[in-house]
């Protein structure tokens, strides 16, 4: 089908070679440069979709991310299905699919419409009440239907096979849109030399002067100045151009998150291209240009296909040469309206009338539209429309009532006034204040190294914006580190200022009257809806915005926010700024899951992390089991064994004669510097200064609140060197809390912690015969109890590679851990293996790891612990050094109720019935015959049959446990009661002699 609206010689795609397309199976023609909003609008399409609540027809509203009516489902194939995407934002390619959405049958004749003569029922807040009765009626009729009719487009069911990308990066200057402040900006701080990235959502840069036709900007065209500029920053080689990305999130420490479309706009994306990348932004300074959003006019009907922003239609006739239509209206608040009835006029669309709020408009921009013969209807209002599919007129009264007119159109363009984009401002913890004189929320108090330049920071006219933008990139470059600025700020010869524009509902939906002027289109919120959420209690707009949605869509109230805040500080007689203003959080649109996840998907969604011995353990038929991101061997069968019998024969063997354990996904962090002794006082609860080199100390870490956060032990290996093990699963947290507290609390201390885990595969030796196993393979260390006694680590060489030996055990047993390089790991193993051989050793896994731990009563923080057990409770308060005057927790440890009488403490548990194994997690009470709920004194932490002991063994928190022992106790279970017996924590070996063979 030939284009209809598209007007010859107009726009800057004149030359591009057509791009078919289909819209709801029907097939149309574009152009390579085309959204697919200005397509169909080229081909005459306004009614693209259904509003959410009342199934009301909606057309394109905007050209940009703004656009809230204008979601559409774009189909390659199956797999690809992509729903709510804005037809203003995707660009067209040759056989781009699109389908409506939110309708049936057809998009003309959707029978959801019905909704739209019950919208009495349907007013703000009726699901609060509605679904409130039968409770019964919720689970089996409520929530299944609300969630079948939630959303407007329909989610994909198949897996995505597109790829995304993740980027770094960091610069000295990030500018955020490439708009005409943008550029200056970028221009002014690249010129220093420094780093600077520019990022613009749009294909390419220019912003506003897309549609501005009469600026000029160093005596050309401002587009073609645009274009000029935007090459001449790709070409320079500290800068970055980054186009169709979209800056979606202002975070701590100027770190930004953009999100890049790579391939969306391509016919057939390479193989190669993701389509989507996310880059993750620090910068030094940032500069935000990102510009501001034309609001709407609120009347009656003003969602009718057809009605859109004055803006838009500029952008359409004077970037993509579509009209939007034949005979167009305007209806106007503010001067801005002018410049797109004059464009129109020229482009040879019939304008019949320009409808203006205000009395007597005058300015540069009105006395040339009457010029140009348009007639101007000062002081009245547009008070609804006429048209069902399109809207075919306008109804225009005095702004004081009385006077009706109706005329005849196939468009309505309007134009309220102009919404800063303070959106990322705000994400960066920024302030802002309502200035009174013009009616805007303005930046104003910065929580970051950033600033605000152009019309997102209310200034008007491009040539005051490009001067206060050049002047921003300038001052950033050279606070980060640049040189002088080598060029003048761009010349301009533009139109200066628009005026203020208006806020709330228009004439004709005021107070009092019923008639849907919408507000926020997407969530179908009236004037109407804004006012009745005051007149049920609503006072903050918070609350107001909960109980009506507005603002709440995909768009976030981009054109409506104003609007809504507006309203009800009329209704509640108080000023805009004394009823609040939401919060703008990331996203600032809309953004895929793929590119947050990236890479992580399918086997990479949770990154598998192999020890060194894995394939040794699979080759031995071990189990595996998932330990943070590690695989672990959990159990090595052997024929004919399940997974107790395996337990019980490991278990049995270490203790007999030796065992051989992969301990690798211990965390590992070497704390090394003059100061290092200093900074272990500091983070851990034990003394270090006067450990000697060459010997071990268990550690334990605390919170500030004085709760257990790690453990493990550490190594001195020289009196500037630690070597420092942590739990697997805290092996990142400690990092991270150790350097928090380097780099903020004690800086002054001269040390370096670098994560070693990856580096050095561990294998733990244990049982009487350990020591025979290791030592025919071990040079240059003495191994006997006089030179090495337990608690002890040496540095040497194991089969010829270099080791650090720890002497310590897990087991209650002699042991020792051999640390060797990872690349080394296997070979290693296999060299102990056939020596374990040679006395009848085992390999043991995690499970026979937990059981020999607990015969011994030694904890695992995370399971022996809550978050809520101090050193005391689980019967470690002598790994509190008695003499230290400070460490991470001190304090938290003197709180009262840390100290308080009746705490839960770590103790054992024996069942009556030996044979009884409890269940971990399961609750402890002193009787159990007491009525439902009953009072529960404590939990079991860890429970298993042991061999050794010949019974089951447990650990538990009891609330005074240390004073209960020999005490009885119940737990009740679903078959029963089981009896437990309080004992002490340690079930084996209590005086501790095997620890030396």
């Amino acid at each position: 089908m030939a284009s209809t609206f598209r007007i010859a010689g107009a726009g800057r795609f004149a030359q591009a070679k057509s791009a078919s397309f289909s819209f709801d199976g029907k097939a149309y023609a574009g152009i390579e440069g085309d959204t697919l909003a200005s397509a169909l609008l080229a081909n005459g399409v306004h009614l693209v979709g259904r509003s959410f609540k009342y199934h009301r027809p909606r057309g394109i509203l905007s050209a940009g991310a703004e656009e809230p009516n204008a979601l559409v489902e774009i189909s390659r194939d199956e797999a690809r299905r992509t729903p709510n995407v804005r037809a203003t934002v995707q660009e067209l390619y040759d056989g781009l699919t699109a389908t409506s959405q939110n309708r049936w049958p057809s998009l003309e004749r959707d029978v959801g419409a019905v909704n739209d003569l019950f919208s009495p029922f349907f007013s703000a807040g009726f699901y609060y009440k509605t679904f409130m009765w039968p409770k019964s009626a919720w689970k089996s009729l409520y929530e299944p239907n609300i969630r079948a009719a939630a959303g407007l487009g329909v989610a994909p069911d198949k897996p995505d096979p597109d790829h995304y990308s993740a980027r770094f990066a960091h610069c000295d200057v990030l500018v955020v849109g490439g708009g005409a402040a943008g550029l200056a900006a970028a221009l002014a701080a690249a010129e220093t030399g420094v780093r600077v990235i520019v990022c613009d959502e749009q294909a390419d840069l220019g912003g506003a002067l897309r549609f501005e036709s009469g600026a000029r900007i160093e005596n050309e065209d401002g587009w073609t100045w645009a274009q000029g500029v935007a090459a001449r920053l790709q070409a320079m080689g500290n800068v970055r151009v980054l186009t169709r990305t979209t800056a979606f999130g202002y975070y701590a420490q100027n770190f930004v998150g953009l999100v890049e479309r790579v391939s969306d706009h391509l016919k057939t994306p390479g193989g190669d291209l993701p389509r989507e990348r996310l880059w993750q932004v620090r910068a030094k300074k940032v500069v935000l240009a990102t510009g501001a959003i034309e609001r709407h006019m609120v009347f009656a009907d003003n969602d009718r296909p057809g009605v859109m922003l004055a803006s838009a239609a500029r952008t359409y006739l004077n970037h993509y040469g579509v009209a939007v239509g034949r005979n167009v209206g305007l209806y106007t608040a503010n001067d801005s309206a002018y410049a797109v009835a004059l464009d129109l006029k020229k482009a040879g669309v019939n304008i019949p009338a320009i409808v203006d709020l205000r009395d007597n408009p005058h300015g540069e921009l009105v006395e040339q539209a009457r010029a140009a013969g348009i007639e101007i209807h000062d002081g009245r209002a547009v008070i609804k429309v006429g048209g069902k599919l399109r809207v075919n007129s306008m109804t225009v009264q005095k702004r004081t009532g009385g006077g009706e007119r109706s005329i005849p159109i196939d468009a309505l363009l309007m134009s309220a006034g102009w919404t800063p984009s303070v959106h990322l401002f705000s994400q960066s913890r920024g302030k802002v204040m309502f200035n009174h004189e013009v009616r805007r929320f303005l930046p104003e108090t910065y929580a970051q190294d950033c600033a605000s330049v152009g019309a997102c920071n209310g200034t008007d006219g491009l040539s005051a914006s490009m001067d206060e933008a050049y002047a921003a990139g300038a001052r950033a470059a050279k606070e980060a580190g640049g040189k002088a600025a080598r060029s003048a700020k761009p010349k301009v010869d533009a139109s200066e200022g628009w005026s203020r524009g208006m806020l709330g509902a228009g004439p004709g939906a005021g107070p009092g009257t019923t008639v849907k002027a919408f507000v926020d289109f997407q969530n179908d919120v009236t004037a109407k809806d804004i006012r009745q959420a005051v007149h049920e209690g609503m006072r903050s707009i918070e609350h107001v915005k909960r109980f009506t949605t507005n603002g709440m869509a995909t768009d976030q109230g981009k054109t409506s926010n104003m609007h809504g805040l507006a309203i009800a500080a009329e209704e509640l007689g108080k000023p805009i700024p004394g009823v609040g203003l939401t919060t703008f959080r990331a996203p600032y649109t809309p953004v895929t899951f793929g590119a947050i996840i990236g890479h992580a998907r399918g086997a990479l969604f949770d990154p598998t992390r192999r020890t060194a011995m894995h394939g040794w353990a699979a080759g031995q038929g071990a189990a595996f089991e998932d330990v943070g991101q590690w695989k672990r061997a959990w159990y090595f069968p052997q024929a004919g064994e399940d997974m107790h019998a395996a337990v019980n024969r490991e278990c049995a063997t270490v203790r007999r004669t030796a065992g051989l354990f992969d301990a690798s996904t211990l965390g590992k962090i070497e704390v090394v510097g003059p100061d290092a002794a200093t900074f272990m006082e500091l983070m851990y609860t034990n003394p270090w200064q006067k450990l000697e080199p060459g010997r071990c100390r268990y550690g334990l870490m605390l919170r500030e609140d004085g709760f257990i956060y790690d453990d493990g032990v550490v190594g001195r290996l020289a009196h500037d060197r630690f070597h420092v093990t942590t739990t697997t699963g805290g092996a990142a947290r400690v990092m991270n809390m150790m350097e928090d507290y380097l780099q903020t609390e004690f800086p002054h201390l001269k040390v370096w912690l670098t994560s070693i885990s990856e580096q050095w595969a561990v294998i733990a030796v244990q049982g009487p015969n350990s020591r025979k196993v290791i030592e025919p393979l071990v040079e240059g260390i003495d191994m006997s109890d006089e030179s090495m006694p337990h608690m002890s680590v040496r540095e040497g060489k194991i089969c010829g590679v270099p080791t650090r030996l720890f002497r310590m055990s897990f087991s209650g047993e002699r042991g020792f851990e051999v640390n060797v390089p990872a690349d080394y790991g296997e070979a290693v193993w296999e060299a102990l293996w056939a020596e374990g051989q040679k006395h009848d050793a085992c390999a043991y896994g995690t499970e026979t790891m937990h059981v020999l731990r607990a015969e011994k009563g030694y904890i695992i923080v995370g399971q022996d612990t809550d978050g809520t057990v101090t050193p005391d409770d689980a019967g470690l308060g002598w790994a509190i050094g008695k003499k230290k005057a400070d460490f991470v927790g001190i304090r938290g440890l003197k709180r009262p109720d840390l100290v308080a009488p009746g705490r839960k403490q770590l103790v054992g548990l024996k069942t009556k019935d030996p044979k009884v194994v409890l269940e971990e997690g399961a609750q402890i009470v002193e009787d159990p015959n007491q009525p439902i709920p009953m009072k529960m004194i404590g939990h079991v932490t860890s429970s298993y049959w042991s061999q050794n002991c010949g019974r089951s063994i447990a650990l538990a928190l009891v609330a005074g446990g240390r004073e209960r022992m020999g005490e009885t106790l119940y737990v009740p279970m679903p078959d029963g009661v089981i009896e437990v017996e309080v004992s002490g924590t340690v079930f084996f070996d209590e005086k501790g002699e095997r620890l030396n063979g």
